[in-house]
């Protein structure tokens, strides 16, 4: 039964022989890299770059649109084919700290300013105390770019950081985690990782120390000591070839809880691909070992039918939030890749803290199939409203008859939701903030301060290109003039309280270039954050939605590391405020979005 599982989900070169790397770049990448185009670097020139160079730009840089339909174990064989044996180029010496000691308080119940993984609290709700963000309305309007830092080589920064005691932990799709100095950029230490890390880096408590928790792109899970970056343990939290781990862990009690998605459906864009099998789900690791304690997946089993296996799909896509009192954990999921549909798809989840056994779903959209080849594999194509953030659980009300809980939920539909949490996800109030998509409505996450929810919408929309250059990826250009909008809802009632149109500053003729706003929000009393594909990070008003603060980062910068920094397109991760600093990620080139690689750091000192 494995090996039938096995073969479905690669081709059988792929598994059960060695790749051959010269028959993938034939089959692949000659068709390009073996013509007349000076747009296009030819196989001379590949074979002086690094193989890990190579296989840094097939799993996330400029040729990410075309790999993600080819296997680990392809892209790994043409990049040792093609490139040296040799490593990328190293850290310059000037670019490390002159102190390179990470500290920490040693009194675990004394706590500096931090933001620790995903959102500064389990509940999701992306707000951060005034005292521990130290930005104020006032102060808002001074901020300054203080420093700005570049993943080399990259294309897309999308690794939200974590603050803690000073110290800063951000990955990089280049697939290196970097412990950074948080008021001045400088380096500390590196680790490289197996694949590009995408995932908030989560800080666990150990001893005097932490232990760093975070997945990467390829399905690789890591738990490294905070002092020294070294390895404690890493383990595969699930097999499937197309694994990544995109949302952050959570974790309580020594427990780490995991959520697993996967690029399957991108795979499937070959009508010879066997789509599909991979099963969305979270897996419960022991904090001190990595041991799985257990394993809860969203679909059952697939079985072949016919040409296609389901069910499958059903991805979590970000962290799970916290329920400590009704002792669960509750997850998002996304859309099914193949048939039969079910029930567990675009839906939220609430899993026993204690076993993963699922307490209850509730399913906001039925009958959601989507893949990327949904033509060339006979599929009838959903709506693709995948839930893409987490839920958040809020508490309202001052007196015990008016005090409830409340789970709010967004997806790419461009409808908002509250669930009773207390009665299996009732649905007590819905709103539509925008037209959904596949790469619309509330993508990333939205951000709530106990009375609004705040939430941005994407709803990116694209011009058909025309061009006969084959260097030129693009097989469409994003719309300057369609998407973005900020609202805030009021979460008693599901009433707007305002709403902040698109701000359209793309410059003309600009490539990759839109005002939706797909990344995540962040609130801090009095400010809302949030960034959109066109570069800026804006700051509005939490009071009326007016913009307090407005930053470009779609530039060239002079970075604290040497390396060559440049901004672009802001989707993915929100902004991190803490300590009265605001960190920004900036550069995504997915999505046909403006590339670029830097973590940039502003404050008003």
């Amino acid at each position: 039964m494995l090996r039938v599982h096995l073969l479905a989900l690669a081709c059988a070169a792929s598994l059960f022989g060695a790749v051959s790397g010269e028959d993938v770049f034939k089959q692949r990448c000659a068709g390009c890299h073996e013509q007349e185009n000076p747009h296009i670097p030819r196989v001379g020139a590949l074979r002086q770059l690094p193989a890990t160079r190579i296989l840094q730009t097939l799993n996330w840089g400029v040729m990410g649109n075309v790999a993600y339909t080819m296997s680990i174990a392809e892209r790994e064989a043409v990049a040792s084919y093609l490139g040296t044996a040799g490593p990328s180029a190293g850290v310059p010496p000037a670019a490390y700290c002159a102190d390179r000691t990470v500290r920490f308080n040693p009194n675990a119940k004394i706590q500096k300013p931090q933001w620790n993984g995903w959102s500064p609290s389990t509940n999701n709700s992306r707000f951060q105390s005034a005292e521990a963000g130290g930005v104020t309305v006032d102060g808002v309007q001074n901020l300054k770019l203080k420093w700005a830092f570049a993943y080399p080589g990259d294309t897309t920064a999308f690794a939200q950081p974590t603050i803690i005691d000073g110290n800063l932990f951000t990955g990089s799709a280049g697939g290196v985690l970097h412990a950074l100095d948080a008021k001045t950029g400088c380096i500390r230490w590196t680790y490289a990782a197996r694949g590009p890390v995408r995932s908030s880096i989560l800080a666990v408590r150990r001893g005097k120390s932490y232990s760093l928790l975070f997945g990467d792109q390829l399905g690789w899970f890591y738990s490294l000591d905070a002092v020294t970056g070294k390895e404690l343990w890493k383990k595969k939290v699930e097999a499937h070839d197309a694994a990544r781990l995109t949302g952050s862990p959570v974790e309580h009690n020594g427990t780490v809880f995991v959520p697993v998605a996967s690029w399957e459906e991108n795979r499937a864009i070959s009508g010879d691909y066997p789509c599909c099998t991979f099963r969305g789900g979270v897996a419960a690791l022991r904090v001190r070992d990595g041991a799985v304690l257990w394993r809860t997946y969203t679909v059952d089993v697939p079985r072949q039918i016919g040409k296609l296996w389901g069910p499958s799909g059903a991805p979590v896509w970000s962290a799970p939030t916290l329920d400590l009192a009704r002792g669960l954990l509750y997850v998002t999921t996304g859309d099914n890749y193949s048939p039969p549909a079910t029930a567990t798809s675009d839906a939220v989840m609430a899993l026993e803290l204690k076993s993963g056994k699922i307490a209850w779903a509730r399913q906001l959209t039925m009958g959601d199939i989507f893949a990327g080849g949904c033509a060339s594999q006979g599929i009838q194509c959903g709506p693709d409203f995948d839930f893409g953030s987490s839920a958040i659980l809020v508490h309202i009300g001052n007196t015990p008859r008016e005090s409830r809980d409340l789970l709010l939920a967004g997806q790419k539909s461009g409808v908002v939701y509250a669930l009773d949490p207390a009665r299996k996800g009732e649905i007590l109030w819905q709103i539509r903030i925008g037209k959904g998509g596949t790469n619309g409505g509330v993508e990333w996450g939205m951000a709530a301060d106990g009375q609004h929810v705040y939430a941005a919408v994407s709803d990116l929309a694209r011009r058909r290109v025309q061009s006969n250059d084959p260097a030129d990826l693009r097989t469409a250009n994003l719309d300057p003039d369609a998407g973005g909008g900020l609202h805030a809802i009021r979460i008693a009632s599901g009433i707007e309280t305002w709403y902040a149109e698109p701000q359209h500053t793309c410059p003309e003729n600009r490539p990759g270039c839109s005002p939706a706003q797909p990344a995540a929000v962040t609130v801090t009393p009095g400010i809302v954050f949030s960034g959109s594909v066109d570069g800026h990070m804006r700051a509005y008003s939490s009071e009326d939605g007016s913009i307090l603060w407005d930053f470009d980062t779609a530039r060239e910068y002079s970075t604290v590391n040497g390396a060559k920094g440049r901004g672009g397109s802001i989707d993915g991760p929100g902004a991190v405020v803490v300590g009265g600093m605001v960190y920004v990620n900036s550069g995504y080139s997915r999505q046909n979005g403006t590339p670029g690689n830097v973590l940039l750091a502003f404050g008003t000192d």
